[in-house]
């Protein structure tokens, strides 16, 4: 018999440690950094020099642990925050699946099922058609927006952005594919799926709690980060409710993240030329 409180309990639980590792992730990113292209800069600097002429350097941004600091500060590498983010994902994941089968939750209700139009190569092709929708809508607004300066993802893509072929291995192959499967498997699989069949809620309404939950587990985007991550939560949580396959969600929500880091990150692409 499955035991749905208890299950609700430890989805919530989870829900609850990633929102706190989020906002501690935010803090960490409070103070200031120097970028890839700062560095560049800075290193032309003659012997001695301790002072950056604003009118020829780009301005500072916030620190992050992957770039070299102004204050001779402890570094962290990429691919050590990669791995960082892959562990903490990992042990979330393997919390809810845990508490899933300790209270008997099938699996159909986290929208894994033998349905044609979710799951095999076909529900791999849905994902991949609708994550190159969702990748292009996504793409092109977060560079509307850098037209302003305000691209609300971009310092925690240079965080994670790779500067080795083993990096871009790493992030494409390991840590994306983690974070879309957790992710999609706490938002839409046990917030959305779960919840909806075992206390008989209606899943639009849960649609709309779990991405506003989904919002502020990207706190580190910034306020701008926040609404448009919402958004494509919502987006992701309806394919969900119209296909519940838990598959299609998972492949759209990776084709995001990895159309995102490749173009912006790794080819560098800004569709209206920046600022």
């Amino acid at each position: 018999m499955t035991r749905w409180a208890a299950f609700a309990g430890i989805a919530l639980t989870v829900l609850v440690l990633l929102l706190l590792l989020a906002r501690a992730s935010q803090s960490v990113m409070g103070g200031r950094y120097v970028t890839r292209e700062e560095q560049r800069w800075l290193d032309r600097l003659p012997d001695g020099a301790d002072h950056l002429d604003t009118g020829a350097a780009p301005e500072p941004r916030r620190k992050t642990p992957a770039e070299t600091t102004l204050d001779g500060g402890p570094e962290l590498s990429t691919t050590a925050l990669l791995a960082n983010v892959a562990v903490s994902h990992g042990l979330f994941a393997a919390l809810l699946v845990g508490g899933a089968l300790l209270t008997d939750v099938p699996v159909s209700a986290f929208g894994i099922t033998a349905d044609p139009l979710g799951s095999g190569l076909f529900g791999v092709g849905v994902g991949i058609a609708v994550g190159v929708g969702l990748a292009l809508a996504n793409t092109l607004a977060a560079g509307l927006v850098d037209v302003f300066d305000t691209d609300p993802s971009e310092e925690l893509r240079e965080m994670l952005a790779p500067e080795t072929a083993r990096g871009w291995v790493l992030l494409l192959g390991g840590v994306l594919p983690l974070i879309a499967g957790f992710e999609e498997l706490l938002f839409r699989g046990a917030l959305i799926g779960a919840l909806a069949v075992g206390f008989g809620v209606s899943p639009w309404l849960l649609a709309v709690l779990s991405s506003v939950a989904f919002a502020a587990g990207h706190g580190a985007q910034g306020g701008l980060g926040v609404v448009v991550t919402g958004l494509l939560g919502f987006a992701l949580a309806a394919v969900f409710v119209l296909t519940n396959s838990l598959l299609v969600v998972v492949v759209a929500h990776y084709v995001v993240n990895a159309v995102e880091f490749v173009v912006v990150e790794g080819l560098g692409w800004e569709p209206f030329g920046g600022t």
